[in-house]
């Protein structure tokens, strides 16, 4: 459905007089307006309906209308004849269960139109168009591609905030591993780390997407626009580089939780087995010395069984020793 449209000439907001779409756009290039004014629509989540009739009156390319309607694509920038696609992945990251969790959001822009498309709840984009309309105004004035700039900037910054919560999250499980607390479960890690790899993916591939938009042999005629495509491009490159560094982090500390599970089992193990060896050594004579034969040495003598029961006690004594100074208890 559309939940937003409006058209913005020389960057400010002005409501959509005509009744249908097309003549919206027909009236606007009608006009001989400047490229730098447009059409903005907003859509979330249309039936293949709904979208045709966008499709229709905006004269959509086939392919980026096919992009768009399919849904999970990988963060990628797509130029056609008179049109550009591009898709991003945007995230949301839940601090108590360290789970993130993934939209999509496609940008079609024409000559004097931007289509905004979103799947998902974890993509609003409401606060993108208040921004922009309130406190950017003169960004809105360089056309269609400062929606784009606008999308990627919340989007890059959403992925900032998520650095610097996963980061958080690492410290923590770090000082516990390499603290000596050992409060954190093995599961506890795998799942941060899967949830990076999750970051990893949607981020890694916007990397390109800016990288083209910055060139100045590219989509983006305007070297002012084009500074601000490279400041978002910037704070992409250091999450990137945090995200690098967690991975890889993470699975060093998977690897040590490990190792020092071992460590333990290992000490319990040695533990276990010293006690079952004292144990052994009474269990040994009491049983040979419980035959009860005739001739068995002591029978029949008032202090053999306490001199048995002192001999056990003596060995399990300096089995005891010996297992304490082999570190071993």
């Amino acid at each position: 459905m559309i939940v937003d449209q409006a058209v913005y000439r020389g960057g400010t907001r002005e409501p959509c007089d005509v009744p249908t779409l097309a003549q919206e756009l027909e009236a606007l290039r009608a006009d001989g307006a400047p490229d730098q004014d447009f059409l903005w629509i907003g859509l979330k989540d249309p039936t293949p309906e709904e979208f045709e009739v966008v499709r229709r009156a905006l004269d959509l390319h086939p392919l980026a209308v096919e992009d768009a309607l399919d849904g999970e694509q990988r963060a990628k920038l797509e130029a056609y004849d008179t049109s550009v696609y591009a898709v991003v992945k945007t995230l949301d990251y839940d601090p108590a269960t360290s789970d993130i969790e993934t939209g999509e959001v496609s940008v079609i822009l024409g000559p004097h139109v931007a289509v905004t498309l979103r799947h998902g709840e974890i993509a609003s984009l409401r606060g993108v168009r208040r921004r922009m309309e309130e406190h950017q105004q003169a960004l809105l004035s360089y056309g269609p591609l400062s929606v784009l700039h606008g999308v990627l900037d919340t989007v890059v910054d959403t992925y900032t905030a998520i650095d610097e919560a996963v980061g958080s999250d690492l410290e923590t499980i770090e000082r516990d591993v390499f603290g000596g607390g050992n409060r954190t479960h093995s599961t506890t890690i795998y799942r941060l780390k899967r949830e990076v790899l999750e970051f990893r993916r949607a981020a890694v591939p916007l990397g390109p997407v800016l990288h083209a938009l910055t060139q100045e042999q590219g989509l983006v005629r305007s070297a002012e626009l084009r500074l601000h495509f490279r400041d978002v491009a910037d704070h992409l490159s250091g999450v990137l580089q945090d995200v690098e560094s967690y991975d890889k982090l993470l699975s060093d500390i998977l690897g040590a939780h490990l190792s020092q599970i071992g460590v333990q089992q290992n000490a319990d193990m040695r533990r276990i087995s010293a006690w079952a060896a004292m144990i052994a050594v009474p269990t040994l004579v009491a049983g040979i010395y419980g035959m009860n034969f005739d001739h068995m040495p002591e029978l029949h003598w008032a202090l053999g069984y306490p001199m048995v029961l002192g001999l056990m006690a003596l060995a399990v004594g300096l089995l005891h020793r010996a297992f304490r100074r082999s570190g071993w208890l």
